[in-house]
């Protein structure tokens, strides 16, 4: 009996020490998840090489574009700053499930691929693949005259994915090089190695713009696309927390601000 008696003094001693224990915090503070407080820092994600809805300004070394003044408009309405990260598109949605950061500004396409790991906010622009070629070149109308060119794409794009399709369905494109950021295959295409570009219109509009008399885009968009601000599905609290933040800027007028900024009227 006494040895029954020890044992449970024992026990309960150490019951007692745990629970003190945890009451001082010494296993370290409960995490929480699924929310974002007021006034907390909003980490976001971005590949700054898709200009103008981000990319990285030469000079100041300043990371710009349509996307970031968006999430810094939006972290200004939820009372929290807001803290960017320029990572690479190729690992941008696993880095975001591995919480490097809360939120992808991206120009991302909203897909149904995508959407079974991510959640995204409502759409907060309309885009559609175009094809570029050089200026003056007159061999490429539409899609169905890919046939036999050389396409350069973004790699893990919504334009990448489309050229895939376009082989499955039977358009023998000669070949598709891939590469990490969304002016490279533009540039492919100035230097002769390519015949054309499946890009964004807004990312090929500003390539244009940018570079006059070296493209041109063929005929009008082929699809309609739809980008997001891709968040984790934990996060429900801060998705409808930027949903309504989103609302509000389209409402007071801030979002068209933003817009008439990189895309003019």
């Amino acid at each position: 009996m006494k040895k029954k008696s020890l044992l449970y003094g024992l026990i309960a001693l150490v019951v007692i020490v745990v629970v003190a224990l945890v009451g001082f915090n010494v296993f370290g503070p409960k995490k929480e998840t699924g929310t974002k407080p007021s006034g907390g820092v909003l980490v976001v994600g971005c590949d700054a090489a898709f200009p103008p809805f981000e990319y990285l300004d030469e000079e100041t070394g300043e990371l710009l574009g349509f996307d970031l003044d968006l999430m810094r408009a939006i972290g200004a309405e939820l009372g929290m700053e807001v803290e960017i990260k320029n990572v690479s598109w190729d690992g941008i949605i696993p880095g975001l499930l591995s919480g490097n950061y809360d939120v992808i500004a991206s120009g991302m396409t909203i897909t149904e691929e995508r959407k079974e790991v991510v959640n995204f906010s409502d759409p907060y622009i309309n885009a559609g693949l175009v094809i570029v070629t050089r200026a003056g070149d007159n061999r490429i109308k539409g899609p169905e005259d890919l046939a036999g060119k050389r396409l350069a794409v973004q790699i893990n794009s919504t334009g990448d994915l489309a050229a895939t399709e376009m082989m499955e369905k039977g358009i023998a494109i000669a070949s598709i090089k891939r590469f990490n950021q969304a002016t490279d295959p533009f540039l492919e295409l100035k230097n002769g190695a390519a015949d054309a570009v499946v890009m964004d219109l807004p990312v090929a509009g500003a390539q244009i713009k940018a570079n006059p008399g070296q493209y041109q885009i063929v005929g009008e968009a082929f699809t309609t696309e739809e980008y997001g601000l891709a968040l984790r599905k934990s996060d429900t609290e801060l998705l409808a927390k930027i949903n309504q933040a989103l609302a509000t800027l389209k409402a007071n007028g801030t979002y068209d601000e933003i817009y008439r900024k990189y895309f003019g009227e």
